[in-house]
């Protein structure tokens, strides 16, 4: 019989890290305990829900989760989003602030977000915003974890849940370096420009999805070479090396753009004209803070963009 209410949050931090480290030896490392003591955790919270929570892998310390341990551990990082969002709203009323959003940004949108958060506390100076950014998968995660109140991306997720709002356009083109064979032409042609070599960033990214979007939407039927690096910063620099060309967000590069260390591919279709939208979860309900910065960066309508040049 279920005894959910015997829960424990020791439990449950347990079963949180055996699943990020895949075995009870490393779950007892990160959470400074023994192995006997995260087993004696996983199985006492097995014995309150009812059901195994965890099935041995290949590995002879490997541990997987079973569907009731995805579902209980999905629940685990909600309680624990929701324990760090209420610390940190009684951290900042300690330092006189109505309270606390957490305000997540996807990995592209790092060029902007130091200049939304000061316009925001030129805004809302009463609301303490700390800020985090992550790729597509970890906002998306945020959002489903309850580990964030307020995020800003492209593409709102079909899951979890959430309300968006647009607040501007998000161009995206293919970067060349200067002197480029492509750099010259008002158009080019979709066979030459899929023999070359693309940086890409990794999977989960929003920006490798469009790309590969776009490759598609070509037609030619080939495959292109893609090198995949980590960041932006790391693929401009490699566009400016000559190690190959590269779809990124505009907003990304504007100043290399500005200054000729990058040129933008011209002919028809680009650039790719997408939206930003903030969007929050779409089951919690938003408190007052969350309201008043959602409104704030609504009414900034999009100023602390990165301007391009027409």
């Amino acid at each position: 019989m279920s005894q959910i209410a015997a829960i424990t949050l020791k439990q449950l931090r347990a079963l949180i890290a055996v699943a990020e480290q895949g075995s009870l030896t490393g779950a007892a490392g990160v959470l400074n305990q023994t192995t006997p003591a995260i087993h004696s955790q996983i199985r006492k919270l097995e014995e309150a829900v009812g059901q195994a929570l965890l099935v041995r892998g290949g590995a002879a310390d490997g541990f997987s989760l079973t569907a009731a341990g995805v579902a209980m551990e999905r629940v685990a990082r909600r309680i624990e989003g929701n324990l760090s969002q209420v610390g940190a709203e009684i951290a900042a009323m300690t330092r006189g602030y109505n309270g606390h959003v957490r305000l997540s940004v996807v990995s592209t949108g790092k060029y902007f977000a130091p200049r939304l958060v000061l316009s925001l506390r030129q805004q809302a100076p009463e609301v303490e915003v700390s800020l985090r950014v992550g790729n597509r998968q970890q906002v998306i995660a945020d959002l489903d974890q309850g580990a964030t109140d307020l995020a800003v991306m492209g593409r709102p997720p079909s899951e979890p849940k959430v309300v968006s709002v647009p607040l501007g356009a998000h161009p995206h083109g293919i970067i060349l370096p200067p002197g480029h064979r492509l750099a010259a032409t008002d158009g080019f042609d979709p066979a030459m420009l899929m023999e070359e070599t693309f940086l890409a960033r990794e999977s989960g990214s929003g920006t490798r999805d469009l790309m590969m979007r776009y490759f598609d939407r070509l037609g030619e039927g080939i495959e292109p070479q893609l090198i995949t690096m980590d960041s932006n910063e790391t693929i401009k620099q490699a566009v400016m090396a000559g190690m190959g060309i590269a779809l990124l967000s505009l907003h990304t590069c504007s100043e290399e753009l500005q200054m000729g260390r990058l040129v933008a591919l011209r002919g028809s279709g680009l650039p790719l004209m997408r939206q930003w939208y903030l969007v929050r979860p779409a089951a919690a309900k938003p408190d007052a803070a969350t309201l008043r910065v959602a409104q704030a960066i609504e009414d900034l309508a999009g100023s602390y963009f990165p301007h391009l040049a027409g």
